[in-house]
């Protein structure tokens, strides 16, 4: 079998949200194709049109080479091949950042079609499943600012199943901490007590002097951990924040390599690596991450904020991972988030998601939906 294609889609709804940091009313899927028929599929976590231009681009020289002209005429079914390959010739451009970004939409395109190929699940080839369901968790984005509205946001959450819920901090929370905490404590009430409830700072504190005036609110609501506290340069900071009583998850907004990560593990003292899977280079480089977690006695539960494609590459890696850990879930009230596939993943009246077990990544893309929102 030989790659006969690559290509990077950007699909996009106009709308109001779209200046939210919600990331699933822009997108950019990625397509593999194969003289065989088969069709692997992916998506990035990125900005299109510079994914678009590292996929197709022509060949500078031997070290900064356009990704399709690169696999063309190359064996889908060895990803992990192809990754080394894919990285060593594009050191030249940039080997953090986009380029990993770019990489990573790839790789899960062509682990999809060596799911195919083999016709087994992504999950085990990964090593085998370890689990058939996973535990997830809704992103609410952004949080009301009324007791009630946000009793409300978890309620209807809960409508779609789910059992654990992630708030995503706004810069605003810090003006008055005693109406924050009746905010959280209204999540907590609505959510129950048995409820894994998650706090997204998004980067809203400039120092860890700042972020720790929080810590005592959210211990009090016994928030399970916090997301993204700090701007990732300040390493320190993560450091000063660290064991104070709520764990620290680092990564989703930014970290693209393995070495970051170790770096945000060693001198952030961060609990929990949060990677992107489209962002850190697939389920490929992901698999490294996880690994020097666990040799750190670190816990990873994968951020995930745009479609079913990443969903259902979050649950084949989670299905195989050493660790029963937690699924993303986004509510977001994009077309895109529901309807860029034919498939729909939905969660279970115990809170629970299950595992695809089709061949390869077990969703397909819905090319009708996708030529009805594609961007020129």
């Amino acid at each position: 079998m030989k790659i006969t294609d690559v290509d990077a889609l950007h699909v996009r709804i106009e709308d109001p949200n779209i200046g939210l940091f919600d990331g699933s009313y822009d997108d950019c899927v990625i397509v593999v194709r194969t003289d065989e028929g088969l069709t692997g599929i992916g998506e990035v976590e990125s900005l299109p049109a510079a994914i678009q231009g590292i996929v197709r681009s022509r060949a500078a020289h031997n070290h900064a080479r356009g990704l399709r002209e690169l696999l063309i005429g190359r064996d889908p079914t060895e990803p992990e091949r192809l990754w080394q390959i894919m990285y060593d010739a594009t050191d030249y451009i940039g080997r953090r950042g986009l380029m990993m970004h770019a990489i990573g939409g790839v790789d899960l395109a062509l682990w999809d079609i060596a799911g195919q190929a083999a016709g087994t699940p992504i999950s085990e080839l990964l090593g085998g499943r370890r689990r058939e369901r996973i535990e997830a968790y809704g992103t609410i984005y952004p949080m009301a600012c009324e007791v009630e509205e946000v009793r409300a946001q978890v309620a209807a959450a809960r409508g779609l199943g789910l059992r654990n819920f992630k708030f995503s901090a706004d810069p605003w929370w810090m003006d008055d901490l005693d109406a924050t905490a009746r905010l959280l404590q209204a999540a907590r009430a609505e959510a129950g007590a048995a409820a894994k409830l998650i706090v997204d700072a998004q980067m809203a504190y400039r120092t860890a002097e700042e972020g720790l005036r929080l810590l005592p609110v959210l211990k009090q609501v016994g928030i399970w951990f916090l997301e993204a506290p700090l701007p990732l340069d300040d390493v320190a900071g993560h450091a000063r924040m660290a064991g104070r009583g709520v764990p620290l998850g680092v990564g989703d907004l930014g970290l693209t390599h393995v070495d970051e990560f170790i770096e945000a593990m060693d001198r952030g003292k961060t609990d929990i690596c949060q990677p992107d899977i489209t962002q850190v280079g697939g389920f490929t480089h992901l698999r490294r991450i996880a690994a020097a977690a666990a040799q750190r006695g670190k816990r990873v539960i994968p951020h995930g904020y745009k479609t079913n494609i990443e969903i259902a590459a979050n649950l084949h890696f989670l299905a195989n991972h050493r660790d029963a850990e937690v699924l993303e879930y986004s509510t977001s009230s994009s077309p895109l988030r529901w309807r860029t596939t034919r498939e729909r993943i939905h969660v279970d009246a115990g809170g629970m998601v299950a595992v695809p077990a089709e061949p390869g990544l077990g969703v397909t893309l819905d090319w009708e939906f996708i030529a009805a929102h594609r961007y020129q």
